[in-house]
């Protein structure tokens, strides 16, 4: 819709005009609008935006500045301005919440022990890496033996070998793993 065409209905009938521009520019403006504030503001606030954006348009726009370009460089300019006033306005709020709460939680303890759960985060990803560098097939007799509880009937139909074999290479395997965690320090 061109300014022109805008003003002509705004003329006739400021209702029909304002219908056409919401038509017209509505999904564009809320595609605008819910990237900015998706993060930070509910889908009331998202709608609140909206009105507000085709308010300003609808009182903003005066024929003398009409022309024949399309005006959709204008309504996205106020979209966007509106839609990070919006922004700042609600993250301010929630900083300022969270300002509130952080001495309340400041007071609340924990049973979790974040220094363990890092050093078996940090076990765990060096066992796997030193399984891996088993190879293969080792590397995958371990892990289905060991991590999914599988016989070795199930990981020789698996790997298309023969349960002897399986275990064979399973305590092989094992005692290999042994000792390249034992450079490392940790003791099965």
């Amino acid at each position: 819709m061109t300014g022109t065409e805008y003003c002509n209905l705004h003329k006739d009938s400021p209702d029909k005009a304002y219908n056409a521009l919401f038509g017209c520019y509505c999904d564009y403006v809320y595609t605008i609008v819910f990237n900015r504030l998706r993060s930070v503001a509910s889908r009331e606030d998202i709608e609140e935006c909206i009105s507000d954006i085709f308010a300003d348009v609808f009182f903003g726009y005066s024929p003398e500045n009409a022309s024949n370009a399309d005006m959709k460089g204008y309504i996205g300019t106020i979209a966007k301005r509106r839609a990070i006033n919006v922004f700042r306005k609600l993250t301010a709020r929630q900083k300022h919440l969270s300002d509130e709460t952080d001495e309340d939680m400041l007071n609340i303890s924990s049973d979790t022990n974040i220094e363990a759960s890092s050093d078996e985060a940090e076990t765990r990803t060096i066992l796997l890496n030193k399984i891996n560098e088993l190879g293969e097939p080792d590397s995958t007799i371990i892990l289905q033996k060991y991590y999914y509880d599988r016989s070795s009937a199930e990981i020789a139909e698996l790997l298309s070998m023969k349960a002897a074999t399986v275990r064979m290479r399973a305590a092989r395997a094992l005692n290999k793993l042994k000792s390249l965690l034992t450079g490392t320090g940790i003791a099965l």
